[in-house]
C-alpha cells in the first residue's frame, strides 16, 4: 500500500477508519491522524484532500521530523532575504504553498515549542509571517497532522501544547495496526504478491504455499502494511520457480550466519534488557517474589543469573497481560521496540 495505490483491506476496524476519515473530508476542518508506522497515515491525508472540495488545490507535505529545530520554522512559514546566516533570497513556506489546498504534517509530536506557537497562530487565526518580516500574510490552508503518539500524555508531561491539540483535534482518525486487522494479511500479501509477480513478468501469480501463509497469519508485523509489502515483494523477487507456489518468507533481511557481530558496549548500558529489571524491582510485589527466589550463595555466573531473572520477569509479564507486548512494554517501561529485542533476547517470540 503506498501513495496513489487504493485503500486495501475488509476487516472492520480498517474499514471503519476509512469510513470516519472520509466522513470529514468534505469539511474544511483540521484532521489528526493517528498510527503505528507503516500503517497509511499518508494515505489517509491524502484521501482527506481528494475527497474534499480543496481537491484541485495543492496537497503540500512537510514530514517535521526529518528538519533539525532551527530549520522548521523557516521550512513552514518561509522567510525574508538576510532573515538568517544563508538566506540570500526570500523564499514562500509550505503554508503559502498549500494556499488553497491542504498541508500535511508528518510526525507532528516531534516540533519544537516555538514552531508549535507558531503554528497554532496560523491555525486559529488564518496567517502566517514570514522569518525576518513583520507583515502577517492571509493563508487559506486545511491542516492534516499524523503522529504516532498518544499527544493528550505528550500534552500532561509538558511537551506538546494543549491549545494547539484543541484547535488540531476536531476529528481524530485512529489507524489500526494490521496485526489486529483480522484477515487483512492474506488480502494484502496476495495483491503485494500480483503485483510483484508482473513486475518481474510471470505469466500467473501462483499464489502462497502453507507454510508461507501459515508464517505470515503468525508474524507480528511490527511495521504495518510497509513491512508487509517488503516481505511479500522480497519472498517474490527471490522465488526461482514461478510455477509453483512462494513458499519461502524472509522477514529478517539482515539475518545472515555472517552478520557483524555488534561491538561489546560498557556494562553500564549493556542492554535495553537492563531495563526489565529496574521496571520490576519497582514493584514491590515482583520484587518480594524474586528475593524469595534467589539464592545469593550460590550465585557463581553473574550474567548468567541476571539473565534468567530477566527471562522470568518478561514471562510473568506477559502472561500477566495477556501476551499482549504493547501492554506488557508499558507495564514494564519500556518502548515497543524495547521489549522485542528483549524477548528476542530471551527466544520469547515464537
Amino acid at each position: 500500500m503506498e501513495r496513489g495505490n487504493q485503500f486495501i483491506g475488509e476487516s472492520g476496524a480498517f474499514l471503519d477508519a476509512v469510513e470516519r476519515a472520509s466522513r470529514a473530508a468534505m469539511l474544511n476542518r483540521p484532521v489528526l491522524v493517528i498510527g503505528e508506522r507503516g500503517t497509511g497515515k499518508e494515505l489517509i491525508a491524502e484521501r482527506l484532500h481528494r475527497l474534499s472540495s480543496r481537491w484541485d488545490g495543492p496537497l503540500i507535505t512537510l514530514n517535521c521530523a526529518a528538519l533539525p529545530e532551527t530549520l522548521i520554522e523557516a521550512e513552514l512559514f518561509g522567510h525574508e532575504a538576510g532573515a538568517f546566516t544563508g538566506a540570500t533570497r526570500a523564499r514562500q513556506g509550505r503554508f503559502e504553498e498549500a494556499d488553497g489546498g491542504t498541508l500535511f504534517l508528518d510526525e507532528l509530536a516531534t516540533l519544537s515549542s516555538a514552531a508549535q506557537e507558531r503554528l497554532l497562530r496560523a491555525v486559529e487565526y488564518g496567517e502566517i509571517t514570514r522569518i525576518g518580516s513583520s507583515r502577517a500574510i492571509k493563508v487559506d490552508v486545511r491542516i492534516v497532522a499524523a503522529t504516532n503518539e498518544h499527544l493528550p500524555e505528550l500534552v500532561d508531561q509538558g511537551r506538546f501544547r494543549a491549545d494547539l491539540l484543541d484547535r488540531l483535534s476536531f476529528e481524530v482518525v485512529t489507524l489500526p495496526p494490521l496485526r489486529v486487522r483480522e484477515g487483512d494479511v492474506m488480502v494484502l500479501a496476495d495483491f503485494f504478491g500480483r503485483r510483484m509477480a508482473a513486475e518481474l513478468d510471470w505469466p500467473d501469480w501462483p499464489g502462497f504455499g502453507a507454510m508461507a501463509t501459515e508464517a505470515m497469519k503468525r508474524h507480528s508485523w511490527p511495521g504495518n502494511v510497509r513491512e508487509l509489502r517488503n516481505v511479500v515483494e522480497r519472498a517474490v523477487y527471490r522465488w526461482d520457480d514461478p510455477d509453483r507456489k512462494v513458499d519461502h518468507i524472509v522477514f529478517d533481511p539482515f539475518e545472515s550466519p555472517w552478520k557483524p557481530q555488534p561491538s561489546r558496549r560498557p556494562a553500564a548500558a549493556d542492554s535495553p534488557c537492563d531495563e526489565v529489571i529496574d521496571a520490576a524491582l519497582s514493584d514491590s510485589g515482583v520484587r518480594a517474589t524474586l528475593d524469595q527466589s534467589m539464592n545469593f550463595d550460590s550465585v557463581d555466573d553473574l550474567r548468567g543469573a541476571v539473565d534468567a531473572h530477566e527471562k522470568r520477569i518478561l514471562q510473568a509479564a506477559l502472561a500477566r497481560h495477556r501476551y499482549n507486548q504493547r501492554q506488557t512494554a508499558k507495564a514494564l517501561g519500556l518502548s515497543y521496540d524495547q521489549l522485542r529485542h528483549c524477548l528476542k533476547k530471551h527466544d520469547l517470540l515464537g
